[in-house]
C-alpha cells in the first residue's frame, strides 16, 4: 500500500513560512538563489520543501553548524536564537525585534537596515560616503534594493521631515522631477534634503523652512552630487515627554 502524503495545509503552509522567514533573517539569505547557496542545495530544492510545507531537518544542522542557529528556534522560534552565538552574522536581538510574518504580508514584515549620519564617513569632503551609527527596522516594502537610510540632523526641512526624521533614498532614482525630494551632497556639508527645481540651466534647492536660502547648482554638477531621491520618511510627530 503506497504511504500517503502529508497534505500541505494553511496550518503548515503558515509554519514553514515562518521557519523561512527566521533562516532568511538570520542568515542574510533574502532570495532563493541566496538561500541555496546558504543552505548548499540545488534551488529546486527549496522549491520541493515549499511544496511540501517541509523544513529538512539536515538543513537546521547545517544552520547549526555555519551560523550556530538553534534548530528550536528556526523552526518553532523557541529561545535562545543561538547555541553558539559566537558563529552568529546578526544579533539576536535584531533577530528578535519583527515577528515573522506571511511572505504575502509585505508590510507585516520586517527589515534592519543600517542609518547613516547626513555628513558621512569620507575624509574627502567632495565625497560622501556612508558611516552607519544605528539599526533600524522597517517594513519589508519600505526596501529597495538600492536604499540609503538617513538620519536627519536639519530643521531645514520642517514641517515636512523633522529633525531627527528617517529618511529612505532611493539611490537608483537620480532623476530631477520639479519639486521632488532629493538627497545632494555638499563638500564641507555632507548630504542635504531639498526640494528640487531646474531654472536657467542649474537646480535650484528649496528648503520647507523659509529662513534657509535657495542653493544653487550647476547642471553639469548636479548628477555626480546627487545621492538619490527620498523615496519615505519615518518620524515621530507627537514624541512622548
Amino acid at each position: 500500500m503506497a504511504k500517503l502524503k502529508k497534505k500541505c495545509d494553511e496550518r503548515l503552509e503558515h509554519w514553514f513560512e515562518e521557519a523561512m522567514e527566521r533562516i532568511k533573517k538570520a542568515t542574510g539569505a533574502r532570495t532563493q538563489v541566496q538561500l541555496a547557496e546558504v543552505l548548499e542545495v540545488r534551488q529546486s530544492s527549496i522549491s520541493d520543501a515549499k511544496r511540501r510545507c517541509s523544513v529538512p531537518s539536515d538543513w537546521f544542522l547545517k544552520l547549526y553548524r555555519s551560523h550556530g542557529l538553534n534548530p528550536n528556534w528556526l523552526s518553532d522560534g523557541q529561545e535562545p536564537v543561538y547555541l553558539n552565538a559566537s558563529r552568529g552574522a546578526v544579533a539576536a536581538e535584531n533577530l528578535l525585534r519583527e515577528a515573522p510574518a506571511s511572505y504575502g504580508r509585505a508590510n507585516a514584515r520586517g527589515r534592519v537596515v543600517q542609518v547613516s549620519t547626513m555628513t558621512g564617513s569620507s575624509a574627502d569632503p567632495n565625497v560622501w560616503a556612508p558611516q552607519p551609527t544605528e539599526d533600524l527596522s522597517i517594513p519589508e516594502s519600505y526596501h529597495r534594493p538600492e536604499l540609503a537610510v538617513l538620519r536627519v540632523d536639519s530643521a531645514a526641512m520642517e514641517p515636512v521631515i523633522l529633525r531627527g526624521a528617517f529618511v529612505g533614498v532611493d539611490m537608483a532614482q537620480r532623476q530631477h522631477p520639479d519639486g521632488d525630494l532629493c538627497a545632494v551632497h555638499f563638500p564641507h556639508q555632507g548630504l542635504l534634503i531639498r526640494r528640487v527645481y531646474y531654472q536657467d540651466g542649474q537646480f535650484v534647492l528649496r528648503a520647507e523652512d523659509k529662513s534657509h536660502a535657495d542653493l544653487h547648482v550647476p547642471a553639469a554638477e548636479m548628477a555626480a552630487r546627487t545621492l538619490g531621491r527620498v523615496v519615505w520618511v519615518m518620524q515621530n510627530l507627537n514624541p512622548l515627554a
